[in-house]
């Protein structure tokens, strides 16, 4: 068991690893190619890669499902997040989107009340207060990048609904089924919009979209390994290692420092966050244990 936690909190330091360069990947290819033609071609190309995994667990019977509503449900909400996220990286720096991204406990917090009815104490709607005031100061109201700090804000939101929809499907889904249909339903939605803006890429842009596809479906594949060889409340945590992955590309790629804001609301949404984390696993144990 010990042995497994730590393979998984490697494998959930690895998939992170993986999505920021992804990310980074997306804001060297630059705004000139839009967020729908990036994200079609990162799902067709990640859609490959993952395939034969697919087929090695399952075979092609692996993608029966009976949930196909919430399938396209989470590809849609999945799909809008990534587009924002997209638009975000590819106007402000790394770190920052990043910084701002590690709101998702925040959100899946008050998501979960609002439209499962999970009950949450005092101590973890303070945690969700402080945390909001965390991303307040991380997107800097007064600074260049307002608006599209705001649109990094939404595609938070939009992640945090798609993590309650994962965890729905967790439980008659494969991670490969779930990873599969969101890419595919991602393509066919986004190709209707390539007519209107494809934009042929220069060779050095098609080795870096192919690099987009290949981050970005190793991270999924890595962080759902990690979360089936570890528990989500021992894992979870190093998602805010992507905070200086964010910075270090900043750094090397960009000669970007981190500004007070970013670094400031960092800390406040990583305490917020891992505190939550605390609490929930801490109430989770407590339940388990009176129903014994």
């Amino acid at each position: 068991m010990k042995n497994n936690t730590t393979r998984g909190i490697v494998m959930m330091i690895m998939a992170v690893a993986a999505l920021t360069t992804m990310s980074a990947l997306v804001k060297v290819i630059g705004p000139d190619y839009h967020p729908a033609q990036l994200s079609f071609l990162r799902n067709i190309i990640a859609a490959t890669v993952i395939l034969p995994f697919l087929l090695r667990a399952g075979g092609l019977g692996i993608l029966r499902t009976k949930r196909p509503g919430m399938h396209i449900a989470r590809g849609l909400v999945g799909l809008a997040g990534n587009l924002l996220f997209f638009y975000s990286f590819q106007r402000m720096p790394v770190g920052d989107v990043i910084v701002i991204s590690q709101a998702v406990p925040l959100f899946v917090t008050v998501l979960a009340v609002l439209f499962l009815g999970e009950r949450v104490g005092l101590r973890r709607w303070a945690a969700v207060s402080i945390g909001f005031v965390g991303v307040l100061i991380s997107t800097d109201p007064t600074g260049a990048f307002q608006q599209t700090a705001l649109l990094a804000v939404a595609g938070t939101a939009l992640w945090a609904c798609t993590i309650l929809m994962i965890r729905s499907l967790g439980a008659t889904e494969s991670p490969f089924t779930i990873a599969f249909y969101f890419m595919i339903i991602g393509a066919i939605v986004t190709a209707a919009f390539l007519p209107f803006v494809w934009r042929t890429p220069t060779p050095e842009v098609w080795f870096l979209l192919i690099g987009v596809g290949i981050f970005g479906a190793a991270g999924q594949m890595l962080m759902s390994y990690a979360l089936k060889l570890a528990e989500a409340s021992v894992v979870s945590p190093f998602n805010y290692t992507g905070i200086l992955w964010g910075i270090g590309f900043d750094l090397i790629l960009w000669g970007i420092a981190p500004t007070w804001t970013t670094l400031t609301g960092a800390a406040v949404i990583t305490a917020a966050g891992l505190y939550i984390f605390r609490r929930e696993s801490a109430v989770r144990k407590a339940a388990k244990g009176s129903s014994l």
